[in-house]
């Protein structure tokens, strides 16, 4: 259940944003938020993360599927910390959120702009913090099995 909360959660989020931007601003239109630090910058992305792999449509379609079907099934099968579960959730919503965009646009709508960093958008904050939070997560208890093991 948490792993599904935080799939909509996330996915929800990131497709409202992607609509508001979409019918607010044209293609390429920059609105400040802070100054010329933080914009809204519309754009399309072909590739993934930092535009790398520009072309790899189909590439993109199924890894997302099979990421997004790994982490239904590792939840389903063997029911890991609630914690867990509800990171594991957001980051399929966040790579929900770029399949929904990449089927219905051909590219990612990408628009969160900060500093010198490339245009991204909420999935990508999901499945970022998300795998960033899952790292930690797992190092942290493979630690605390190491300590209570050894």
């Amino acid at each position: 259940m948490r792993f599904f909360l935080g799939l909509i959660i996330l996915l929800v989020a990131d497709q409202l944003s992607k609509y508001a931007v979409i019918t607010n601003l044209e293609l390429g239109e920059k609105y400040p938020v802070i100054d010329e630090w933080f914009t809204l910058t519309y754009i399309h992305n072909k590739g993934a993360a930092f535009g790398i792999m520009e072309g790899g449509y189909w590439f993109f379609v199924v890894a997302a599927l099979l990421a997004v079907a790994g982490m239904i099934y590792y939840v389903a099968r063997y029911k890991p910390h609630p914690f867990l579960e509800w990171v594991l959730g957001i980051i399929a919503g966040g790579a929900l959120g770029n399949l929904i965009d990449r089927i219905f646009y051909q590219s990612v709508i990408d628009f969160i702009s900060i500093g010198w960093w490339p245009v991204f958008n909420l999935a990508d904050v999901g499945i970022t913090v998300g795998s960033v939070v899952l790292i930690f997560f797992i190092l942290y208890s493979e630690k605390n099995e190491e300590v209570k093991n050894g």
